[in-house]
């Protein structure tokens, strides 16, 4: 009787015991999945890309644009550390602002575009920073940095000789059509500023061999639009753009470097 009754007594112990190990257990299998929840919480929104806002100079039509899928966070391990340009020749500019972009991601993940008004070139990269092509381009008559308010509703015949300038700026890009149905690369819409094939119908302009010539200054002839040679709008421009947005930084020939990047340069010596 005496073996039975502590028989007893040490199986309701041990049922105790195997109780209370079970409710320790489900307290600590709780407390690891709140833990968890509140980790994976904070990883989530650290994974949140955060856009800084540029305050740049946009095309006024950004907002009916294609939005960009760019994820800034992860665009710093493509990064490239500098810009080669390969064959082609290219001014201090134009060094400095590609390597600016790709060093800060300025671009957002998305192709860009740097026109050089004083060597009247183009010259167009991916996202990463490679430099697809280059290319002569035909800029405004006039020299200047900013276009006139209002003169993308004006009629050609009342745009005066002085006011054909190319706007310098950074400006998001998208490609469209103008009124012929042609597609053209839209720069500033609100000032009719685009990126299209050189136009050769009015032969006196002789347009063709002005983009032929060596001299940047032969190259001063739009309305403000830049004219780019055929093939190299359809073998570069097109594909690289093509079903997406895109930055073009226009370079000043007037002003300073720091004066139309100011935002994006910040304090550092050009």
């Amino acid at each position: 009787m005496l073996n039975i009754s502590l028989s007893v007594q040490f199986k309701s112990r041990l049922d105790k015991m195997r109780l209370i190990a079970a409710i320790v257990a489900r307290a600590v299998s709780f407390g690891i999945l709140f833990a968890s929840m509140g980790s994976y919480q904070a990883l989530a929104a650290d994974a949140t890309p955060q856009i800084a806002n540029t305050n740049g100079t946009l095309s006024a039509h950004e907002d009916i644009m294609p939005l960009s899928t760019a994820k800034p966070e992860l665009a710093k391990t493509s990064r490239l550390s500098k810009v080669m340009f390969n064959v082609e020749s290219a001014s201090m500019d134009t060094q400095q602002a590609a390597n600016w972009v790709v060093g800060s991601g300025d671009n957002q993940n998305m192709p860009f575009m740097i026109i050089d008004k004083k060597d009247a070139k183009v010259f167009v990269f991916n996202a990463e920073g490679k430099l697809r092509g280059a290319a002569p381009a035909l800029l405004g008559l006039a020299q200047g940095d900013d276009s006139i308010p209002g003169i993308g509703s004006r009629k050609l015949s009342s745009i005066r000789p002085e006011e054909r300038t190319t706007p310098a700026g950074r400006f998001v890009a998208s490609l469209g059509r103008n009124l012929h149905k042609q597609e053209i690369l839209w720069i500033d819409y609100d000032a009719a500023i685009s990126l299209h094939r050189v136009i050769t119908t009015n032969i006196k302009e002789r347009r063709a061999q002005r983009l032929a010539s060596p001299t940047p200054q032969d190259r001063r002839i739009s309305y403000g639009c830049i004219n780019v040679p055929v093939k190299f709008y359809e073998k570069v421009v097109s594909p690289v753009f093509k079903r997406t947005n895109g930055i073009v930084y226009v370079l000043p020939e007037i002003r300073s470097m720091r004066e139309v990047f100011t935002s994006y340069y910040g304090d550092k010596q050009l």
